[in-house]
């Protein structure tokens, strides 16, 4: 009698441990292998491949930032697919884009045979691609990524994606609890600190789809009076989002630190924007790609966690140098490079360089064979950069030596 009860009560364990997030698998299931995606950067961005009711394969960004599926409304009406009502939806930025609602749509990630996702909205993103250098058909975020455990190697230029159920993780990296805000936009605790003050504990949204830094929000600067304790801060030129330009100085704080992880004199965005993403206080700000594309990431949102590993890149200087250009890629292969923004008392403004002026080369370089994402890692680096520019009729050469500005 003793035997049965010790028996079943074991058995009561068991099926509980197997409903809750420590289940027991099999040995075939733990050494099941994560699927690989590919990925390409554009621009501080993640692009993977994806197809919509078997269409051919389109190029979406990969968001954390986002939540539903959605398609580019051009690409939408090509695709014949069953556009209803109206809808306003907000994002970086002040205003809005104008959209609709997609019925009977499903999206697969290419190289993913199962977990089909809805396609929820279609709005016009067509304006994004110069910004990128890239066709940007859509964007994929939470709904997709909770499926999985999603692993995003920026070295390797990949994501693996592990099954939620199974996954154990046994690395040293360092794990954080996430909270989820708007129905899916992951949110980790952070602190940060300026010269002469203590430092401030605060939530940060974790940002995939931004190619930038660290931005603080308005009413959280404002609060604070940051602006007021940082050093010295220039214009953002050429950020913008869902919502149209994004306005904000830009400095360093001392220190950003994440768990157990410090960063040290981030650049950051303190945001003037009254309305859009970074005119709330839901969240204190927004970590981006220049901080993320540090570490090799782990999205557990089923055991809402995030785990950060430091890649080789921990350790590199977040914005070493800048030439002050904002530069938009043209055309229907995006190798028309043409200045549409300048910073005065920069390098590029101070060689000579204008707005309007059309790149035809870098050191030598044809600008058949540069993308926007090559053009940015060259102007990041403090050595002197050879152009030749088309301005109206004439062709010039002229160089540019970008220089750390903050």
């Amino acid at each position: 009698m003793g035997n049965r009860l010790l028996i079943s009560l074991l058995l009561i364990v068991i099926a509980g441990l197997a409903q809750g997030p420590y289940r027991i698998v099999s040995a075939q299931q733990k050494a099941a292998e994560p699927v690989v995606i590919p990925f390409e950067m554009a621009n501080r961005h993640i692009l993977i491949k994806v197809s919509i009711n078997n269409s051919a394969p389109l190029w979406f960004i990969f968001d954390t930032g986002d939540k539903v599926a959605i398609v580019d409304s051009t690409r939408a009406r090509a695709l014949g697919l069953n556009l209803q009502g109206e809808i306003n939806v907000g994002g970086a930025g002040e205003g809005s884009l104008k959209g609709s609602y997609v019925r009977d749509a499903s999206l697969d990630v290419v190289g993913v045979k199962e977990h089909p996702q809805r396609v929820a909205l279609a709005l016009p993103l067509i304006g994004m691609a110069p910004k990128f250098g890239h066709d940007i058909d859509g964007i994929i975020g939470a709904d997709f990524i909770k499926e999985f455990v999603v692993e995003i190697d920026y070295e390797a230029r990949v994501m693996r994606l592990h099954n939620k159920e199974t996954f154990l993780y046994s690395g040293a990296g360092e794990i954080l609890p996430v909270s989820f805000i708007n129905g899916g936009h992951p949110t980790i605790p952070a602190e940060i600190t300026v010269a002469g003050r203590e430092p401030l504990k605060g939530k940060f949204m974790v940002d995939v789809g931004s190619g930038g830094s660290l931005m603080l929000n308005r009413p959280f600067v404002e609060q604070e009076n940051l602006l007021a304790a940082t050093p010295k801060t220039i214009k953002l030129i050429g950020s913008g989002g869902a919502g149209g330009k994004v306005n904000a100085r830009v400095g360093r704080l001392r220190t950003l630190k994440i768990g157990k992880l410090q960063i040290d004199e981030p650049v950051t965005a303190f945001s003037e924007d009254r309305g859009g993403a970074f005119g709330n206080s839901q969240t204190h700000g927004n970590i981006g790609y220049q901080i993320l594309s540090k570490f090799k990431i782990f999205l557990d949102y089923g055991r809402e966690r995030m785990i950060l590993e430091p890649n080789a890149s921990f350790k590199n200087p977040i914005g070493p140098a800048s030439p002050g250009v904002a530069i938009a890629a043209e055309g229907s292969d995006y190798k028309t490079f043409r200045v549409i923004e300048l910073l005065e008392e920069a390098p590029a403004a101070e060689a000579g360089l204008k707005a309007g002026d059309i790149l035809l080369s870098v050191d030598g370089r044809p600008a058949a064979e540069l993308s926007l994402t090559v053009l940015h890692e060259l102007f990041e680096k403090p050595t002197p950069r050879k152009l030749s520019v088309r301005r109206g009729e004439q062709t010039l050469e002229i160089t540019v030596t970008p220089r750390r500005l903050i």
